[in-house]
């Protein structure tokens, strides 16, 4: 487990942190947990229980820089992963545009 996510559970848990309102519609932003879809040059990992602040107008989501660094380690390490699942692909086509 990254170090960021292990200093989370050292803390009670639950990483907090203060933001300031959403730069994009201006709405409060409050810390929960997240799913991140994380691409990396071996493929798609996703992460789950991410704390992040999330605008509660728009859903725009902002990460601290320890965050960050922590998913960078945990999507490109060799830790285990919790399970693996199965995603649909579809291709885009012209023909499903009215």
């Amino acid at each position: 487990m990254g170090a960021g996510l292990e200093n989370a559970k050292e803390r009670g848990k639950e990483m907090r942190h203060e933001y300031a309102n959403c730069s994009f519609c201006g709405g409060s932003v409050e810390e929960q947990p997240v799913t991140v879809d994380y691409r990396t040059k071996a493929g798609l990992v996703i992460i789950e229980n991410v704390p992040a602040g999330v605008c509660r107008q728009c859903g725009e989501r902002y990460y601290t820089a320890e965050v960050v660094k922590a998913m960078e380690r945990l999507a490109t390490s060799g830790i285990p992963v919790s399970r693996t699942v199965n995603v649909p692909v579809r291709e885009f086509s012209e023909n499903f545009i009215s």
